[in-house]
């Protein structure tokens, strides 16, 4: 309220009830994650750095702005509505590398789905407790999406021969 210069029951009144102001400020940021993963999806589509590229883009999805944080707070909360704009992405960002690394025949759908599980899950642990526990191991601020990256070609490769 003070950095727009309003007090904070003008801002409360705007929003009718700090519960409202909650849920725009969710909203918000539901739709800045979405944008986030749609814009990994864009660079996946016209970058020729997968998998690094992939996985830079959904990292930082979950790590700008509290995305990660916030996905947590609703996750726990169990209305699990507020994430559908973040689900839509995700589908899409599945769609993207279908289209942009192999057919159906060579990696099916479901491996596919896998691997962003894996990107997403790890950026999304990173994204919670990633700083300290890089800290207490003496890794680097890339080390998590060095080590996604690295493993994401044996991944998706032993899960398109299980899933086959």
């Amino acid at each position: 309220a003070g950095r727009i210069g309003v007090t904070h029951a003008n801002l409360i009144h705007h929003f009718g009830s700090a519960a409202g102001l909650q849920s725009a400020l969710m909203e918000s940021m539901v739709r800045d994650l979405a944008d986030a993963i749609q814009d990994a999806v864009v660079r996946l589509r016209t970058d020729e750095g997968a998998p690094m590229e992939v996985v830079s883009a959904v990292f930082e999805a979950f790590g700008s702005g509290g995305a990660g944080r916030l996905a947590a707070w609703i996750a726990m909360s169990g209305d699990l509505s507020h994430l559908e704009p973040v689900r839509i992405a995700v589908q899409d960002l599945v769609q993207a590398i279908e289209s942009k690394i192999g057919s159906a025949e060579r990696l099916p759908r479901k491996a596919i789905g896998s691997a962003v599980l894996f990107i997403a899950l790890t950026a999304f642990g990173e994204a919670l407790i990633g700083e300290p526990l890089r800290d207490m191991l003496d890794q680097d601020p890339d080390a998590s999406r060095n080590v996604v990256a690295q493993l994401l070609p044996e991944f998706l490769a032993k899960n398109s021969t299980s899933a086959a």
